[in-house]
Parts: C-alpha cells; sequence; structure tokens
C-alpha cells in the first residue's frame, strides 16, 4: 500500500476539568490516503471532532495534553509551531464546520470572509481575492455569486449558508479537507445536494476527505473507507464494503440494526443499542463498549471486563474485539440476514 497523506498514530488527546481528566480520545490510529474520503462514524462524545481538531492543531494546548503522532504528508503536525500551523490551516488542510451560522461571522459580508482567507494564503489584491470569492460561489451553486457574494450569512438559507463554508474551505485548494457533520441541521434534499457537490469537489481536485458523522446512511453515499469510534477509541475499521456488508464489532452490528430502512414493514421496531455512551471521565475497564454488549456472554472468562480489546489491523481491516474470528463472522452473518436489504 502507497504512504498515506494522512498518518494518525496512537493520538491521546486529554482534557483537565475540576472533575478530572477527560480522555476525549485514547490512543486512536488511522490512514487517509490521497484522493479517498475516510468516514468517521459514532455517538456523540466519542471523540470524533476531538480527533479533527487536533489534526488542525486548534485544541488549546494550556488545558490539554495531546500525544501520539499525526503526520501530514510525512510532516509531523504536532511538533509544529503555531506559525507553520497557520500557514498549513486554510491552505494545505481545511474543515467545514457543523454549523455554519455560528461559524461565519455576521459582522462581515460572506464574499469578504471568503476572499480574507485567500488573500492571506495568497498575496492576492483585493480585487483578484472578490473574483475569487465570485467563482467558488458560482463553483458551489450560490445563483446570482456576483451579486451574493456582498450578502450577510442571516441572508443566506441554511443550505447556502454551508455552500458558502465550503466554497471558503476550498478557496485555497485544500489537498485535505474535513467535514465535520456538515449535513446534520438541512433537510434530506439540501443533504443530498451537499453531498454530490463534496464528490464532484473531490473528483475534480483529487482531494482527501475526512468526513465526520453519526449517520450510518451518509458514509454509505459519501466513503470510501470507515472508521468506527466508541469512547474515545477505534473499535472498527475497514473499506466501506467491508464494514457496511460485513461488520466485526457488536457496537457496528447496534449501529446498523437500528437504522430504518425503506425495505422494512412498517410494523417492525428499530432495535436500539441498550444503555448509553461511557463517561470518558471514568471509562469502564477492558472493552470500553462491555457494559452495553449482548455478547460478553460468549468471551469465556472475564476478559470482556478486564481486558483492553487490541485492534489489530490486516491491510486496514480490523475490530477490536474479545469474540474469535468464527464468532464475529456467525455472529454477523446472522445479523445479516435478519436485516432487510
Amino acid at each position: 500500500m502507497s504512504t498515506p497523506f494522512l498518518s494518525v498514530r496512537d493520538l491521546r488527546v486529554h482534557f483537565s476539568t475540576e472533575d478530572g481528566v477527560v480522555k476525549a480520545v485514547d490512543g486512536l490510529s488511522f490512514d487517509v490516503q490521497k484522493g479517498r474520503t475516510l468516514g468517521i462514524v459514532g455517538e456523540s462524545g466519542s471523540g470524533k471532532s476531538v480527533t479533527n481538531l487536533a489534526i488542525l492543531g486548534l485544541h488549546d494546548r494550556e488545558h490539554t495534553t495531546i500525544e501520539g503522532e499525526i503526520e501530514l504528508e510525512g510532516k509531523e503536525l504536532l511538533a509544529a509551531s503555531e506559525r507553520e500551523l497557520e500557514h498549513l490551516r486554510g491552505n494545505k488542510m481545511s474543515m467545514i464546520f457543523q454549523d455554519a451560522l455560528a461559524s461565519l461571522s455576521p459582522y462581515h459580508t460572506v464574499g469578504r470572509q471568503i476572499s480574507e482567507a485567500y488573500r492571506k494564503h495568497t498575496g492576492a489584491s483585493k480585487k483578484e481575492a472578490r473574483a475569487r470569492a465570485v467563482e467558488m460561489l458560482r463553483r458551489v451553486g450560490i445563483p446570482q455569486p456576483d451579486m451574493r457574494v456582498d450578502d450577510y450569512p442571516h441572508q443566506f438559507s441554511g443550505g447556502m449558508r454551508q455552500r458558502a463554508m465550503i466554497a471558503m474551505a476550498l478557496v485555497c485548494d485544500p489537498e485535505l479537507l474535513i467535514a465535520d457533520e456538515p449535513t446534520t441541521a438541512l433537510d434530506v434534499t439540501v443533504q443530498a445536494q451537499i453531498m454530490d457537490l463534496l464528490k464532484d469537489l473531490q473528483q475534480e481536485t483529487g482531494t482527501s476527505i475526512i468526513f465526520i458523522t453519526h449517520d450510518l446512511g451518509v458514509i454509505a453515499d459519501i466513503a470510501d473507507d470507515v472508521l468506527v469510534m466508541y469512547g474515545g477509541r477505534c473499535v472498527e475499521s475497514g473499506t466501506k464494503q467491508e464494514v457496511l456488508r460485513t461488520p466485526e464489532h457488536p457496537y457496528t452490528w447496534g449501529l446498523l440494526g437500528s437504522m430504518p430502512s425503506l425495505d422494512s414493514p412498517v410494523d417492525v421496531p428499530l432495535v436500539p443499542i441498550p444503555g448509553t455512551p461511557p463517561s470518558l471521565l471514568n471509562p469502564p475497564t477492558g472493552c470500553c463498549f462491555h457494559p452495553r454488549c449482548t455478547y460478553t456472554d460468549s468471551v469465556p472468562g472475564e476478559r470482556c471486563t478486564t481486558v483492553v480489546p487490541p485492534l489489530e489491523l490486516e491491510n486496514g481491516r480490523g475490530a477490536a474485539c474479545h469474540l474469535d474470528d468464527g464468532q464475529r463472522a456467525r455472529f454477523s452473518a446472522d445479523l445479516a440476514g435478519s436485516r432487510p436489504h
């Protein structure tokens, strides 16, 4: 396999609070290949956004302990200075935030906010930057971009604001784009348009994308590779086809089993995952999913409650679970047979 464009190894992000240390990310490793989309999926609080803020160097280092390695094209980011990170942010790597209205300044026009980023990284004149902003708004499908460039964020609809955020993120043609649940607050029609837009832009530019979501339906649409997070750790990894068709971890089985389907009879209830996500202040011992797992009785002894299962990857595929290969294959097949296709 080729050298990954982005490599994260044993990343740990811990926050110091009055109540103790929050282990938001606790030993996470993954790769992103050039021109591919990695979908990171998991419940709220699993560490998805914290991971990607660490990649961008946006955590407050005074109250945050960050350990591990993050390499972007061979350059170590955790050891980089703030000046080096400022040069990389927006230029080499960029992020689309979840809430466009909160992320865009209400005091400046959309065009000014897009052109400001372009001027900072390219040294372009105001005229050149404005022309670039109009071009980017047109590129992301904003109607009448030469007029809307002077509008303020509150004058845009939710879908248009998100398109403007994408335009701002892509104005310098970054090679890594992090999208943090960019379609969460949008209706399904606009959501589909945004997804199509990201895929089209990726085909045009060859950008690598990390797409954060809690929706496996979105993952099925946009991702090439999938990382399932739970309790600040990766519990399963593989290609989209591997994870969605032959999942190997009980948490992934639970996520798939709780999804509605158009093929399901209307009287068939969804099966939620029992319990609640773990406290990252006092995470469970052993496997962090064991308090909610219905398969612990299939593992001999008390390994689920005392031993952290290793994530052993082969060609990027693997799951952190004490069930043996035969058990995982059998349970996964049983669940696949009970799910509508």
